[in-house]
């Protein structure tokens, strides 16, 4: 039988994400492997999304992408998908959630990378939206 956590934790996710299988240990947290279109064209892969972390402005909705030949230093030739992760793909997926999110955080990496531990030698990048609408408002990060 699951713990009560974790029982919460998969029916949690299974309301607020459909479709997305649940990593039971990390609550609010999807499973990824899903290939995601981006107007560049280039190969861009769902890692995981977690929900309601504590954020600047709330909660925070992280949707995180895995792009294995991610350079540094290319920060702003990823600007307009990024912006088109959020609003193509996080924006529908957090629309319905109560509380909704204030912040829409996409972020990529050219590996997997366990959320919240420190990983020098990968390349990151990552902004940060605020939910408008059906638009994402680019906030500073």
């Amino acid at each position: 039988m699951l713990p009560i956590r974790r029982l919460a934790a998969a029916c949690a996710c299974t309301l607020l994400l459909a479709g997305a299988s649940c990593d039971e240990d990390a609550p609010g947290a999807a499973a990824g492997g899903e290939a995601v279109a981006v107007p560049s064209g280039r190969a861009v892969t769902l890692l995981d999304v977690i929900m309601n972390a504590p954020g600047v402005e709330g909660a925070a909705a992280r949707f995180r992408f895995i792009v294995p030949d991610l350079k540094a230093g290319e920060a702003d030739a990823w600007a307009d998908d990024m912006l088109a992760l959020c609003q193509d793909y996080a924006l529908p997926r957090v629309r319905d959630n109560v509380p909704a999110p204030s912040q829409i955080i996409i972020s990529l990496s050219d590996r997997a990378v366990p959320f919240g531990e420190a990983a020098p030698e990968a390349v990151q990048f990552f902004e940060a939206y605020a939910p408008k609408g059906d638009a994402c408002i680019w906030e500073m990060f």
